[in-house]
């Protein structure tokens, strides 16, 4: 058992510790010494004028298309292109044997010069009867027969003369031109295949890449909603440059060259709730090919007086509404519900929630609490270092002019 003494000195060394700690400033077991004031980076809302877009999913279709299909029976003798080059309009690409065809055209025309020879004598009976029908030297019934001759025999010519029109066109129809300039797909025939008049299968196909168009649709919804804004004023039109579209292709590259809207539709999908937009884009090196998948960029309009806050100053709440800081006049971090509209870039677009000037909050809010005095630095978008960090090493060490223990 420990003498009385022991005890007595014990408490003595400890109530002597505790005075001073007190005399120190530092009671125990309280908070420890403030640290500096936080330092956050802050940018000044201004407003600005913003092109707003919409970026819709289409599909490129050819300018022109053509299906190369015979209108004359017959066996293929030659094929005179390349599957996959262009080819002009007017150029042979079947040669079908033309030989029924020229047989049949040299006898209509044969039939033809018969009829011509047989009007000759024709007429000229009949303009004999009619100097003789006037001195009574015919009846006047030879006469109209004599005419009526006449008439026939011009009638015959006339059948004969399309006789030989229709064979020589048939005779024409036996080579087989391109209608369209443009690229030419595959061959579905090949020499000595036979081939019937209109059939339903094409012989290849023609499509014209230069121009191209682009088929993009986009809700009747949006459509609604961006003539509501335009009546509002939120929006206003952006004159020529309204009709301009951008591409994007399908790995996520900018097609370089702009193209037109050339047309809206005015019906709308049933069943899908969307109407078709056409845009026409140049194409000289045929990068743009029918049926490819591209996202388009289509001007809507123009707000004047839109507020742009970069994205990494917006959060969520546990609601998920958006929320920002901004520093008032007393230096002190305000926390603002905000109403965004739509992401352009990497900011996004504010409708409500912040006004012209405001010092926004964007670097440093990891110890952003409504109420804290914090100190603003100008956020440069191109620094690596974030704001706040060398403060809070300096926080860690003593204040200056404080006594270390």
């Amino acid at each position: 058992m420990r003498p009385p003494l022991t005890y007595g000195l014990t408490f003595t060394a400890a109530l002597a510790s505790t005075f001073m700690l007190v005399a120190c400033g530092k009671p125990p077991g309280g908070p420890p010494a403030a640290q500096g004031m936080p330092e956050v980076g802050v940018v000044s809302v201004q407003p600005q004028r913003v092109a707003i877009t919409a970026e819709l999913p289409g599909r490129t279709a050819p300018f022109l298309i053509a299906d190369v299909r015979p209108q004359v029976g017959g066996i293929v003798k030659a094929r005179q292109f390349r599957e996959g080059s262009d080819v002009k309009a007017g150029e042979t690409l079947y040669q079908i044997d033309p030989a029924t065809y020229k047989a049949t055209y040299d006898s209509n025309v044969a039939a033809l010069a018969k009829a011509q020879a047989s009007l000759t004598t024709t007429r000229l009976k009949a303009e004999r009867y009619k100097e003789l029908v006037a001195i009574k030297a015919v009846s006047q019934q030879d006469y109209d027969d004599a005419a009526a001759s006449l008439g026939q025999g011009e009638a015959d010519v006339a059948s004969a003369r399309a006789n030989v029109e229709t064979s020589r066109i048939n005779l024409a129809y036996a080579r087989i031109d391109a209608p369209i300039s443009g690229r030419i797909g595959k061959s579905t025939v090949t020499p000595g295949a036979l081939v019937t008049a209109s059939q339903s299968t094409a012989l290849a196909t023609i499509q014209q890449l230069d121009p191209i168009y682009v088929d993009v649709t986009q809700s009747s919804a949006a459509m609604l909603q961006l003539k509501q804004a335009m009546a509002r004023g939120d929006l206003q039109k952006s004159g020529a440059n309204a009709a301009k579209v951008r591409l994007l292709l399908e790995d996520g590259s900018a097609y370089p060259l702009e193209g037109k809207l050339e047309f809206s539709d005015v019906t709308v999908d049933q069943n899908t709730g969307a109407i078709t937009l056409r845009a026409v884009f140049p194409n000289p090196k045929a990068d743009l090919l029918p049926g490819m998948y591209v996202r388009a960029v289509l001007q809507e309009g123009v707000k004047e007086q839109a507020l742009m806050v970069p994205q990494q100053a917006v959060s969520r709440d546990s609601t998920g509404k958006p929320t920002a800081y901004v520093v008032d006049a007393q230096h002190k971090l305000q926390r603002r519900v905000l109403e965004t509209e739509r992401a352009i870039g990497d900011q996004w677009l504010v409708r409500s929630g912040l006004q012209a000037g405001d010092q926004l909050v964007v670097d440093g809010q990891q110890r952003a609490a409504p109420g804290v005095e914090v100190k603003t630095v100008q956020w440069n978008p191109k620094s690596k270092s974030k704001p706040g960090t060398e403060t809070t090493a300096k926080a860690a060490l003593p204040s200056p002019g404080t006594t270390a223990d």
